[in-house]
């Protein structure tokens, strides 16, 4: 036993040093904002993270992209999150219904749908109607994307069944991009952010049919002057530079 205690004094010390550590790393954790956005938004969005983070120092904004939809049903089900950004109404309605908006959501941007095609169009696809030579895919019924394009579709009369309906825009603009489908909608900004990997086609009366973008701060936010900062960020005219520096155009 006598020979064992000075073994036991030595790492006592050391344990007690390891547990002041953890301590003290936790204590310098950043500050997080977690921002929720609609997956068209993942450049615009970045870029102002960015710059938010340089604003706020101590504070890092976690960025989730994704379907509209998805996102707000997760925070209608109590996800944590600090701001909820859609590419629609029907969608933010969710997060409304379900009562988790601090405040009445905003308008910030519009977009439009257009055709891509792989660069070079070799497909030729010049409108909607050319879509029934091809094989094109859309974004999924029940996501903000797949919603504008039905209504274009529709108005058009265009019956032309899509080979695959995607989760989200991205999706569908990886199908393009990677030569797994001729033409897909996406969203002029999608085109933009996209460069060279495809081409982009103009649809006429796209503009008639917009994709409307919201943005609300949640009610469980851990930083409700954070998410304040964030959307009045989104709203300035370094913000709506940021937009349609990405393809978006505003309200």
């Amino acid at each position: 036993m006598t020979k064992n205690l000075p073994v036991l004094v030595l790492l006592l010390p050391l344990a007690l040093a390891g547990c002041g550590g953890d301590s003290e790393a936790g204590a310098g954790d950043p500050e997080k904002l977690q921002v929720l956005a609609a997956a068209s938004l993942t450049e615009a969005f970045t870029t102002l993270a960015d710059d938010f983070e340089t604003d706020h120092d101590g504070v890092e904004v976690e960025l989730q992209f994704g379907s509209s939809t998805d996102l707000a049903e997760t925070v209608a089900d109590g996800a944590p999150g600090d701001v909820l950004a859609t590419a629609d109404e029907t969608a933010m309605q969710i997060a409304v219904d379900a009562d988790v908006t601090a405040e009445e959501p905003v308008v910030f941007a519009e977009n439009q749908l257009v055709i891509v095609t792989a660069p070079g169009n070799p497909a030729g696809v010049e409108s909607l109607d050319d879509l029934a030579d091809v094989d094109w895919v859309r974004c999924a019924d029940d996501v903000p994307c797949g919603r504008v394009a039905l209504s274009l579709l529709d108005g058009a009369g265009v019956t032309a069944e899509p080979v695959s309906l995607e989760v989200d825009v991205k999706a569908t603009l990886e199908k393009v991009a990677t030569g797994e489908a001729d033409a897909g909608l996406v969203y002029a900004s999608d085109a933009v952010t996209a460069g060279d990997d495809v081409e982009s086609v103009a649809i006429d009366g796209a503009q008639e049919v917009p994709a409307v973008y919201y943005l609300a701060p949640l009610a469980q936010s851990s930083d409700a002057d954070l998410a304040g900062d964030w959307i009045e960020l989104v709203e300035s005219a370094s913000g709506r530079q940021a937009l349609e520096d990405a393809g978006f155009s505003s309200p």
